[in-house]
């Protein structure tokens, strides 16, 4: 394929090698310094766009890509609220299309199966309340995680007792801590915190006054995120519409 990158930090470098490896060519690289290079003809003749910014910079990158009819796989968060119902529109009656995902890591797609599956089996058992923290590395601005948000959604779709997930505490990188995991019974707190250069920790947690039961993903480095991101992009090219993880990792 040909593809074409939006954003050449530390992911957008290690799609570029993992790409590179599976004999794919990249076209485009797009950054910060060089928005020009979405009106060259190498951008338009990408297959794919893989796009890994900042939230703000995330819906103005899909409208650039769609400009030129370059399918776009994301990885950016934090753009669903203000121009979600946008962007569907126009991947399911404009003819766009946009594989996205809070993360694109195959043991988080296998992660998220198995939350999905005991969240159906506790929905029986009302005496374990659940409780989330996600840990990342000191330069996410980002509180939930989009993947941690993922998460508590596909619990509340599955536990009759949680309606909403809140924010809990906050331990950040200087060591202050705001907030609480004090919630009302129908909402599931994320607690998150930021330290060291931790690519991602996620665990659930059930607790009843017999027992606990906890499950948890901890990514040992960016590159579980930046294959899936590449196994995305080869999956967008041959598929249309609004795509995403439940589409390529069907369990």
């Amino acid at each position: 394929m040909k593809i074409a990158l939006i954003g050449y930090g530390k992911m957008g470098k290690m799609i570029e090698q993992i790409a590179k490896d599976r004999g794919h060519e990249i076209v485009s690289i797009i950054d910060i310094d060089n928005p020009e290079e979405f009106e060259s003809a190498a951008f338009a003749s990408a297959d794919v766009a893989i796009e890994f910014t900042a939230p703000q910079a995330a819906y103005g990158n899909y409208l650039k890509a769609f400009a030129k009819n370059v399918k776009v796989v994301s990885g950016s968060t934090g753009w669903m609220a203000e121009h979600g119902e946008e962007v569907k529109k126009m991947c399911t009656e404009g003819g766009q299309t946009l594989f996205w995902a809070s993360n694109f890591s195959v043991g988080v797609a296998i992660f998220s199966a198995v939350n999905r599956y005991l969240a159906k089996i506790m929905n029986g058992y009302p005496q374990y309340n659940v409780k989330m923290t996600e840990t990342h590395h000191i330069h996410k601005l980002d509180a939930p995680s989009g993947t941690a948000i993922t998460l508590a959604e596909e619990i509340i779709e599955n536990l009759d007792r949680k309606d909403r997930w809140v924010k809990g505490s906050q331990l950040a990188a200087d060591g202050s801590v705001s907030g609480s995991d004090d919630c009302a019974a129908d909402e599931l707190s994320i607690a998150s915190i930021r330290r060291d250069e931790v690519p991602g920790i996620h665990s659930i947690c059930y607790d009843s006054e017999a027992d606990k039961i906890t499950i948890t993903h901890d990514a040992h480095s960016r590159k579980g995120f930046a294959l899936g991101a590449v196994l995305a992009a080869e999956y967008t090219a041959t598929h249309n519409g609004l795509l995403t993880t439940s589409d390529l990792f069907q369990f």
